[in-house]
């Protein structure tokens, strides 16, 4: 069974209804597999190989949608047993926010999608069924699950006596805004944004980014987490490998971000409490010029305090220096900071429209004397982290009892 309208009430009414197919796919009807005597046809099958695919799912995509399909069937009727309901309204807010990803409207969602021949229900079967799980598991398993100050001591006390530091390996692309090319840059970046093949990211980077790593695919190497600005940080480790951000919106540019691999690091480390840079404006943007100029003055300096020297008998306006706490710092400043160890540079950034080039320096990391650990962050990952055990055991016990042909 599918789900078919979704201004039903109740999933025990959408679950028992049948969709109303278009005519092209009426002799995609004949059911191919069966879970608890309810049907999956061809049809929902080709439809859901369809929706993966449209989402650059990497692998073998019958296989997946074959068994995304099953487990779905395994928590519909599940949901059913418990009477669990989706207002209809809900499930309009999270297909908004589903398209919203890609910076799209439902409606151009929508379009997008039909122009592959994937039907509007397949869509909203997937995520309402996704929506409705993800809050059940939350709903009937939360008080199940209690976290002691004992289990954090214990999760810090494996970290070792030298806490160990997140390093992300990511994929980068920054699009350019101009008032020319910003409706076609957003488009493109909500394309980029359903990308999960490293092929296909690499591709685009090399077509649509502005910086020097497309030459690279976009690659870049491994980069501590606590280098990033906290609100990026957290985007960034909340991603599946393969999985790519949302555009992150940036002073007159956008970037996505693909991560490629995560990983935890062996030297100790804390968050910095504020970073010092450094910004000296060159004239030219990125012009032959202006880059040998910013050669120049690279040759010439090992810290920022050695800019002062250059600057010297210049207007004060062409040398910065700023020491900012990480969340204070500008979105493409410090997502260039975050590659760099103290006393390197960056002239990958404009200003003024692009007729300035910013020699960018890292001065230092200042870090907290004494920082503590954040009892909270591990508390709250400890707790989801035995919810998705529990669900996970659940649809093992649910696929075990269940009569799949």
């Amino acid at each position: 069974m599918r789900l078919t309208n979704v201004k039903a009430v109740c999933l025990a009414v959408i679950f028992g209804c049948s969709m109303v197919l278009p005519a092209s796919a009426q002799g995609q009807l004949t059911p191919v597999i069966s879970v608890n005597d309810r049907v999956i046809t061809q049809y929902e099958l080709t439809q859901r190989r369809l929706l993966l695919d449209a989402f650059n799912t990497p692998g073998d995509l019958t296989q997946q949608a074959r068994e995304t399909l099953i487990e779905d069937r395994l928590k519909q009727q599940e949901l059913s047993r418990f009477g669990v309901s989706l207002p209809p309204e809900t499930l309009d807010e999270e297909l908004e926010a589903f398209a919203s990803r890609a910076n799209l409207t439902l409606d151009q969602f929508l379009n997008v999608l039909g122009q592959r021949g994937i039907d509007p229900a397949t869509l909203r079967d997937y995520v309402a069924t996704g929506v409705l799980w993800r809050n059940f598991v939350r709903s009937r398993f939360n008080r199940e699950v209690t976290v002691t100050e004992a289990d954090i001591d214990r999760a810090i006390a494996r970290q070792g006596a030298a806490p160990t530091q997140i390093e992300l390996l990511l994929s980068e692309i920054i699009i350019p805004i101009t008032p020319q090319n910003e409706t076609r840059a957003r488009e493109v970046a909500g394309r980029i944004a359903q990308i999960r093949s490293f092929d296909e990211f690499s591709r685009a980077a090399s077509q649509a980014s502005a910086l020097p790593s497309r030459e690279n695919g976009g690659r870049i190497d491994w980069v501590p987490a606590s280098n990033y600005p906290p609100q990026i940080a957290t985007t960034l480790l909340d991603l599946s490998v393969g999985e790519v951000t949302e555009p992150i919106e940036l002073p007159n540019a956008i970037a996505l971000f693909q991560k490629r691999g995560q990983r935890e690091a062996r030297r100790p480390v804390t968050p910095p409490a504020s970073i010092d840079y450094a910004a000296y404006y060159i004239p030219g943007g990125q012009s032959a010029a202006a880059q040998q100029i910013a050669a120049n003055v690279a040759a010439q300096v090992d810290v920022c305090d050695d800019l002062y020297g250059i600057a010297k008998d210049q207007p004060r306006e062409v040398l910065d220096r700023e020491t900012r706490a990480p969340s204070e710092i500008p979105g493409d400043i410090a997502l260039e900071l975050a590659q760099l160890d103290p006393g390197e540079i960056s002239t990958n950034l404009t200003a003024n429209n692009g007729q300035t080039l910013v020699f960018l320096m890292l001065c230092a990391r200042n870090q907290i004397a004494g920082a503590t650990t954040d009892r909270e962050a591990i508390g709250n990952q400890i707790r989801g982290q035995r919810l998705t055990a529990l669900a996970d055991a659940l649809i093992a016990d649910l696929r075990a009892a269940a009569d799949i042909r």
